[in-house]
């Protein structure tokens, strides 16, 4: 009995009322769990990071994988806030901590795209937009450009059925025009050494022309590079783009005018490694002088800017989207300081 007393007596001895000498050890543990767990989310946020800052580097030999990724880099912010969400929910200050990875890098990237840079008007309004070729209202899509009071507006994706009717729609107020293939300018201000620019595709999806305006002459460029897809099997199919783009690439590169306008639907957004050809040696005006990104494809939920408005030698004051017209891109403009 004396033996049983002893240890119950020490058992009792070693026991804090309520339990309470268990609640260091819980709450070490509860500790611990909250850096073990997520670990899997941490994992994420970290490639996520790297990937997004290392984008150049993602090669593009096994289906241009890079240049899919650029073409979609913005919306990493997304699975930023779905991993942070999914942090929180889980509890976790590790996944939470390796989170600061990628919105580092995001910010890095797109921070400045945030801000509202628009700086009122300029010279020159300019609008590009890729009319769709199966547009059902010609017309009216005409129309509404027009009403935007710009000095040039390039088409692309122009079928050969409907010229005449942007034409008609548009010769009141744009004496000035040329059409080239698919596509076509239309000015208030006289036009010369209008031509096509051969970007190796078999038709003419590209011109240049003079525009002479009150503060001297530019050079434009209305170009529509090829369409890409994105297949199972061949993952993201843009080489006839990305050979397209060095032969417009090339053609800028030998303009003799020093301010260059270069309109279009360029199928590729400005991260987009494979243009480098073209963004190498012209300045986006969204970059410069927008409010977001401009997201102009597809109209019905825009997710990427892959028609364009860049410059050189000229001064970006605004860039914005337009209203939505019968086609499936949205409509571009700018004002350019000249």
């Amino acid at each position: 009995m004396a033996g049983v007393d002893t240890t119950e007596a020490k058992s009792v001895g070693t026991r804090r009322p309520g339990g309470s000498s268990r609640r260091p050890r819980l709450s070490a543990l509860r500790g611990r769990n909250v850096w073990r767990r997520g670990l899997v989310l941490a994992a994420l946020s970290l490639l996520l990071g790297l990937g997004m800052a290392l984008h150049s580097r993602i090669p593009n030999t096994i289906g241009n994988l890079g240049s899919l990724l650029e073409t979609f880099l913005p919306w990493c912010g997304v699975i930023i806030v779905l991993l942070f969400v999914l942090a929180v929910l889980r509890r976790s200050a590790s996944a939470l901590i390796a989170l600061l990875l990628p919105v580092l890098v995001w910010v890095n990237l797109f921070g400045g795209l945030v801000t509202d840079k628009t700086g009122g008007v300029g010279d020159l309004m300019v609008v590009t937009h890729n009319v769709d070729a199966d547009n059902p209202e010609p017309a009216a899509t005409a129309g509404q450009l027009a009403d935007s009071g710009a000095d040039i507006i390039a088409l692309e994706e122009l079928p050969g059925r409907s010229v005449s009717v942007y034409q008609k729609a548009l010769e009141a107020r744009y004496p000035y025009h040329a059409v080239e293939g698919t596509v076509g300018v239309w000015s208030r201000y006289p036009l010369s050494d209008s031509r096509p620019v051969d970007i190796q595709i078999g038709w003419t999806r590209a011109l240049r022309t003079t525009v002479t305006t009150p503060q001297g002459d530019i050079a434009v460029y209305v170009a529509h590079l090829p369409s890409v897809r994105v297949q199972f099997k061949a993952g993201f199919t843009a080489g006839r783009r990305d050979d397209a783009a060095e032969q417009l690439g090339r053609a800028i590169s030998q303009e003799s005018l020093g301010r260059v306008v270069l309109l279009g639907d360029l199928n590729g957004t400005m991260n987009d490694r494979a243009l480098a050809p073209v963004t190498s040696q012209m300045r986006s005006t969204q970059g410069a002088a927008g409010a977001g990104f401009g997201f102009s494809w597809p109209a019905a939920f825009p997710m990427a800017r892959i028609d364009q408005i860049m410059v050189r030698g000229i001064e970006p004051k605004s860039s914005w989207t337009l209203p939505r017209t019968g086609s499936d891109h949205l409509p571009l403009a700018a004002w350019l300081e000249l």
